[in-house]
């Protein structure tokens, strides 16, 4: 089971550095993504927040952006099962082939290539995108279209994203852990110190729990 003085843990040696603490608005929007991520989905909390965040400066495209983003948690669902289900097939006896097709490389080159983001990711779930590509071509470039919306229009500056996405994998109700760690280190790259992180962390600890959406 992991714990929030687990996540806490990680998060505190994470960096040294104190850094600026959030302004208003990028608090109210992180916010505004944990009460609207899949795990909390409570319509009181997302509405209060909403108005919060309208409240203290922010636009209806940056609230749209976060909503983007944190919509993106379905996807850890594939994160959690892609190796697992071409693992399990191969010992099922599935013809699985291990080396990609050339249609598949060309996707694989054309989505992942050598960009250090994937490559940080690939280190908290090593083989997660190959084996994505393997089950399903289709999946993957999907993927890849879906999970690159929030990051096109830039309403909301990175390091924000990266700490609403971090607060999103240490809820009470979606502690995932790769995540976590990598949008940890991602929010840390783009300035993010002590202070922002365990602002965020606060957000998240306090995510209302999933009542149901009549």
């Amino acid at each position: 089971m992991i714990t929030l003085q687990d996540l806490d843990r990680i998060a505190g040696d994470a960096t040294n550095e104190p850094g600026e603490a959030l302004s208003a608005v990028d608090l109210m929007l992180i916010r505004v993504g944990v009460a609207a991520s899949v795990t909390s989905l409570d319509r009181d909390a997302i509405e209060k927040a909403v108005a919060d965040a309208f409240a203290a400066g922010a636009t209806a495209a940056q609230i749209q952006e976060i909503i983007s983003l944190v919509a993106g948690l379905g996807v850890h669902s594939l994160m959690a099962t892609s190796v697992m289900i071409v693992d399990q097939a191969r010992r099922a006896g599935a013809a699985l082939a291990e080396e990609l097709t050339p249609e598949q490389q060309a996707l694989w080159d054309e989505n992942v290539g050598d960009d250090p983001f994937w490559q940080g990711f690939e280190v908290e779930l090593p083989g997660f995108l190959r084996a994505m590509l393997v089950l399903s071509p289709d999946q993957f470039a999907a993927f890849f279209e879906f999970c690159a919306v929030p990051w096109k229009s830039r309403q909301v500056r990175a390091k924000i994203k990266e700490l609403t996405a971090m607060a999103c994998d240490a809820t009470p109700a979606h502690r995932f852990l790769p995540g976590f760690r990598l949008h940890l280190r991602n929010a840390i790259a783009l300035g993010a110190g002590r202070v922002a992180i365990g602002q965020a962390m606060q957000v998240a600890a306090l995510a209302p729990g999933h009542r149901g959406i009549a």
